[in-house]
């Protein structure tokens, strides 16, 4: 009986550590930002919405990994305001960010969402075009 009840502690224990902890850890990673501020239009809220949508439905195993993560700023908040410096941002913008051995490597803001907002099949293409090819970097 005790020996059931340990092993049950065990996985209960194992079962509480998710892919977000281990992310927490410095290693190799990509995070995928969309960055704005607290007035936002219907079309910002689309582009959040969509890159959220892109990075869940086409990198799910990645993100239950820990290796890719979607993360919605806004830049007005205290904390955040150096990211404009940052990532020279001008606009609401998805910002995808290569973290090597715990420290960011490379960066693209991602221009043409503007583009393609307007085509939901489009703008899935353009973000998971991107992320893939940081992907490749962080294997």
């Amino acid at each position: 009986m005790k020996r059931y009840i340990f092993i049950i502690s065990c996985f209960l224990l194992l079962s509480v550590f998710s892919p977000a902890w281990a992310q927490s850890v410095p290693g190799n990673y990509i995070v995928i930002y969309y960055f704005h501020t607290t007035f936002r239009c219907p079309t910002c809220y689309k582009i959040e919405q969509y890159t959220q949508e892109a990075v869940e439905k086409y990198f799910d195993k990645e993100i239950k990994a820990g290796t890719i993560s979607f993360k919605a700023v806004n830049v007005e908040r205290e904390k955040n305001k150096h990211y404009v410096k940052d990532y020279q941002l001008f606009s609401k913008a998805v910002v995808i960010s290569m973290i090597k051995e715990g420290k960011e490597v490379k960066f693209n803001n991602l221009t043409k969402i503007w583009e393609y907002v307007r085509d939901k099949e489009k703008f899935y293409e353009y973000i998971t075009t991107e992320t893939t090819k940081y992907l490749e970097g962080v294997k």
